[in-house]
C-alpha cells in the first residue's frame, strides 16, 4: 500500500501536538499542588512518560494493537517493535506508516498514567509511582486499548465507539483515580484547614492553554488522515473546551460570587475530556451543547462537599476527567450522526437507540475493570515497595524528600 504524504505530514503534525500536552499536564498539575511539591509533580508527568515510551515499543502496543486473543488482549506479534515499519498496515491505516502509528498512540498511552498522579498528589513515594505505572500500562491501559480499539477487540467488534479517548485514556485514569485516592488515603492536615491553594495560578492557566492547543492533535489526529473528519473533530474540540470553560465560569459566578481563573482553566479541560469520545462523530452545534453541560456537571462534582470530605482526590482527577467522560460518552450515544462521519453510526438523537445502551455499557465495563484493577494494583504495589511517604517527608514536601531539591530558593 502506498504512503499518502498528506495523511502522514498531518498525523506526524498531531504526534508532536499530543507530545506537548505530557509538558502541559505537569504545569497544570504543578501549578495545582503546594510550592514544597511543584517539581515533583512535573517531573512524574515527564518519567512517565520516558517509562512508557519504552514499555510501549518492548510489549505494551503490541498488548493493545496487535490482533486480539479472545478478544481480550493483543498476541505478541509486534513485541519490540517487530513487523512494524515504516509502509501502512491496513489493520491500522491505509495511508500512513504503521511505525507513525506506533508513535502516535504511544502518546496517548504515556499521558494516560500520567493523569492518575493528581488524585495522589503530594504523597505518593516515587519508587512506588513506578511501579504502579508500569503495572498499570501493562494490565489495566494495555487491555482496555485493544477492547476498545483493537481490530479485534471484543467492545470495538460489539459497536462500541470511542473516537480518541473518552473510554481508553480518561475514563481509566478518572476511575484508577478514585482508587489511588482510596488506597493511598488524606493527605496530612487536609482536614484541618490549612492552607492547600494552588502555589502558581499561572502555571495551571499556563498548563490548560497548552492543552488545549496540543489537544487538536489528540482529537484531530484520531481521524489518521487529512480529512473532513478531522477538521470536524478540530472545530468540535475548540467549540466544547470554549462552552465549557464558559460554564463553569458563569456556574462558580452565579454560586460563589467570583470567577477564579484555575476554574475557568478546569473548566476547558472539562470540555476538551467531554468532546474527546465524540469529537470525529458529531456534528458542531452539538459540540457546543456537550461543552456546556460538562462544564456545569463537573463544576458541582468537584464542589460536592460529601465527595470532598470523604474522598482526597487532590486535584479533581474524578471531577475533571471522569465526571467529564462519563457525559462524554453518554452525549457521543447520543449525538452521534453518519452525516459527520459515515463510518460511525448514528446514536439515539438520529434514531439508534442501541449505540446509547452500548455506550453506556461500555463506562460500565471500563469503569469497573478499571476502579478494581487499580486498586488491587496499588495493593500489590504497597506490597513491592511502600506507597507512601512517611508524615515526615510529606510534611517537608516530596521535592525534598524524594528528589533532594526545591523549585523556589
Amino acid at each position: 500500500m502506498p504512503i499518502n504524504y498528506g495523511d502522514t505530514a498531518w498525523v506526524l503534525s498531531a504526534t508532536a501536538l499530543v507530545m506537548i500536552m505530557t509538558p502541559a499536564l505537569g504545569f497544570f498539575y504543578g501549578g495545582l499542588v503546594r510550592r514544597k511539591n511543584l517539581s515533583s509533580t512535573i517531573i512524574q508527568t515527564l518519567t512517565i512518560f520516558a517509562l512508557v515510551s519504552l514499555l510501549w515499543a518492548f510489549y505494551a502496543f503490541s498488548l493493545s494493537f496487535a490482533p486480539s486473543i479472545h478478544g481480550l488482549i493483543g498476541n505478541p506479534e509486534y513485541f519490540f517493535l517487530n513487523n512494524i515499519g515504516q509502509l501502512p498496515n491496513a489493520a491500522f491505516s491505509n495511508s500512513i506508516p504503521a511505525l507513525l502509528y506506533f508513535a502516535f498512540q504511544l502518546k496517548f498511552a504515556a499521558i494516560t498514567p500520567a493523569l492518575i498522579i493528581g488524585a495522589f498528589a503530594e504523597r505518593i513515594r516515587f519508587k512506588a509511582l513506578l511501579v504502579f505505572i508500569a503495572l498499570w500500562t501493562t494490565l489495566i491501559y494495555s487491555p482496555v486499548a485493544n477492547w476498545v480499539w483493537g481490530p479485534t477487540g471484543w467492545l470495538h467488534t460489539m459497536g462500541v465507539i470511542d473516537f480518541a479517548g473518552g473510554l481508553v485514556v480518561h475514563l481509566t485514569a478518572g476511575a484508577s483515580a478514585v482508587a489511588a485516592a482510596l488506597a493511598l488515603g488524606r493527605r496530612i492536615g487536609v482536614n484541618e484547614n490549612r492552607d492547600s491553594r494552588p502555589n502558581n495560578v499561572p502555571f495551571v492557566i499556563l498548563g490548560a492553554s497548552i492543552l488545549w492547543f496540543g489537544w487538536f492533535g489528540f482529537n484531530g489526529g484520531s481521524a489518521l488522515a487529512a480529512d473532513g473528519v478531522a477538521v470536524q473533530a478540530i472545530v468540535n474540540t475548540n467549540l466544547a473546551a470554549a462552552g465549557a470553560a464558559i460554564s463553569w465560569m458563569f456556574t462558580e459566578w452565579y454560586i460563589k460570587k467570583k470567577p477564579s481563573a484555575t476554574g475557568i482553566a478546569i473548566g476547558a479541560v472539562v470540555g476538551l475530556v467531554a468532546i474527546t469520545p465524540a469529537a470525529g462523530y458529531v456534528t458542531a452545534q452539538a459540540s457546543i451543547v456537550i461543552g456546556l453541560v460538562g462544564g456545569v456537571i463537573s463544576f458541582f462534582i468537584s464542589n460536592w462537599k460529601y465527595l470532598r470530605a470523604t474522598l482526597d482526590d487532590s486535584l479533581d482527577v474524578f471531577a475533571c476527567h471522569g465526571a467529564g467522560s462519563l457525559w462524554g460518552l453518554l452525549a457521543t450515544g447520543l449525538f452521534a450522526t453518519t452525516l459527520v462521519n459515515p463510518n460511525g453510526p448514528n446514536g439515539l438523537l438520529y434514531g439508534n437507540p442501541h449505540q446509547f445502551l452500548l455506550e453506556a455499557f461500555g463506562i460500565l465495563v471500563v469503569g469497573t475493570f478499571s476502579f478494581v484493577g487499580a486498586y488491587l494494583l496499588l495493593k500489590l504495589t504497597n506490597i513491592i515497595t511502600p506507597l507512601r511517604v512517611s508524615p515526615e517527608e510529606e510534611e517537608k514536601g516530596l521535592d525534598l524528600s524524594e528528589h533532594g531539591e526545591i523549585s523556589y530558593e
